[in-house]
């Protein structure tokens, strides 16, 4: 099994970025906790992360035919990218939509997710836990037959 995980603009600067809402640990944090946990899960796994919305929705495209879920942090796309969502919609491979913050809890604007509707579940508000449980999900059985 192959999950690649997508993130969206300025979670590169996690760590230093607004660390009240995001936590301390960085990029590079966040990225060996999802390599080892998919080396326990016995699954490949890709992490990618792009500031610009048109290398994002390429990516989604190119992982058609490739990888058998995909994990998606949009970030601030989530609440303004209909193309991400065309694109997800497109490709037809199981998504989970992760965010690091509890959005829903924040400004009004974050509580708006174009992305969500093409994807089987939501994960918000768990930090880079929220990661794992998503590869967990992508990961049971009756989510890929």
């Amino acid at each position: 099994m192959k999950l690649l995980v997508i993130n969206g603009p300025n979670l590169n600067l996690l760590g230093c970025r607004e660390p009240e809402l995001y936590g301390t640990g960085t990029y590079n944090d966040l990225c060996r906790m999802i390599e080892e946990h998919a080396r326990k899960l016995n699954v490949e796994v890709e992490i990618y992360q792009s500031n610009h919305e048109g290398d994002l929705v390429d990516r989604i495209q190119a992982a058609r035919g490739i990888f058998d879920g995909l994990i998606l942090n949009p970030a601030a796309y989530t609440h303004t990218s209909i193309a991400l969502l065309d694109a997800l919609l497109a490709v037809r491979l199981p998504a989970v939509e992760v965010h690091i913050s509890q959005v829903d809890e924040r400004e009004p604007f974050r509580r708006v997710s174009y992305i969500r509707q093409a994807c089987i579940a939501t994960i918000s508000g768990h930090g880079f836990s929220g990661y794992l449980e998503a590869m967990d999900l992508l990961t049971k059985p009756e989510v890929q037959s």
